[in-house]
């Protein structure tokens, strides 16, 4: 049995999973598997390369003639074929290669070196839609008997992302003005402020004790306040640089425009929603206890949140291999022991 340790992301993706370990370098060993293990799951999910699956006799038409009714599910960078998929792809290089950072970069009014990247939206965004095709692989499952394989790509999933951009890149339109959510700035900080509507538009003016800017030609119509959009940030901030954030979130609070502060991830958590919401549950591993973030939905018949245990690396192997009907001598073979 291979020991764990304390391994902060990926122990709060780990919990509620029993976790088997096995010595999948060698070919030899891989193709133990499919005899076994495969004929009595559901679901089979991978984000390896493309081709170490096939090399391990662990792909899906390897599979499938075991378990027909397999949904098997390969997440790449670049998908299962076409010139790119035998790419290495992590997160960073598919924000960069999708489009995303620099359509991000445009929108921050000047020319500089892009942002560096440590927050992977590919790979949570990729995992998203990979849950969701599974899901509908399930139920017309039901409804055939037969399973298939799901074919997830990073690069597609970012581009999903990017739909005004994509749009924008095809036909010849005018270059948007300066973009409508962003930082406003407050006497103590900044504050996100989303004029998405132009009931928005009239609320912030009443709430700002700008009035006059519902008649003001400037930005009136909606066109005329893109087009004169840094004017009226201008104005805007003249009264709200004078305020500490947390004033002006209450003034825009009850004047009904939608806003937030910027806050920390920590400042987040703390949040009086958040506790309402239940949005963690305290879990344990060997290191000790922390919080896991639940799925972001609740059900009126069905618990969707965290199980408080996070699985040592290994520690179901032996018991859920027995289950499947391997020995002991291939248990430990499988091991490399």
């Amino acid at each position: 049995m291979k020991k764990s340790f304390r391994v902060s992301q990926p122990n709060t993706i780990r919990e509620d999973k029993q976790s088997v370990a096995a010595e999948a370098n060698a070919a030899a060993n891989a193709r133990q598997w499919p005899p076994a293990a495969s004929a009595t799951a559901d679901v089979v999910v991978e984000n390896f390369r493309p081709g170490v699956m096939r090399r391990f006799g662990l792909d899906y038409e390897a599979l499938r003639p075991t378990k027909p009714d397999l949904v098997y599910c390969a997440i790449s960078g670049y998908g299962q074929t076409g010139p790119s998929a035998e790419l290495p792809a992590y997160a960073p290089v598919i924000h960069a290669a999708s489009g995303y950072d620099l359509a991000h970069m445009a929108y921050q009014g000047e020319a500089r070196r892009p942002d560096y990247c440590g927050i992977y939206i590919a790979d949570v965004l990729t995992g998203t839609y990979a849950f969701g095709a599974i899901m509908a692989a399930l139920h017309q499952r039901q409804a055939t008997g037969e399973g298939q394989m799901i074919d997830v790509s990073m690069l597609e999933s970012m581009l999903t992302l990017t739909l005004s951009e994509i749009q924008a890149a095809q036909f010849a339109v005018a270059p948007p003005g300066r973009p409508v959510f962003g930082p406003v700035a407050t006497k103590d900080g900044y504050i996100n402020l989303p004029i998405a509507s132009e009931r928005t538009f009239q609320n912030l003016a009443i709430a700002s004790g700008h009035p006059h800017w519902l008649t003001d030609p400037r930005f009136a119509e909606y066109t005329n306040r893109r087009a004169n959009w840094g004017e009226l940030i201008d104005e805007l901030e003249r009264w709200s640089t004078k305020l500490a954030t947390a004033e002006v979130q209450a003034v825009f609070d009850r004047h009904g425009v939608p806003s937030s502060p910027y806050r920390t991830v920590k400042e987040a958590m703390a949040d009086p929603q958040i506790a309402h919401r239940r949005s963690f549950t305290e879990v344990q591993d060997i290191g000790g206890k922390f919080l896991a973030i639940n799925p972001p939905f609740h059900m009126s018949a069905a618990t969707a949140a965290a199980q408080p245990f996070v699985a040592a690396l290994g520690e179901h192997t032996e018991e859920l291999l027995a289950e499947v009907g391997y020995t002991a001598a291939e248990i430990a073979a499988l091991n490399g022991r």
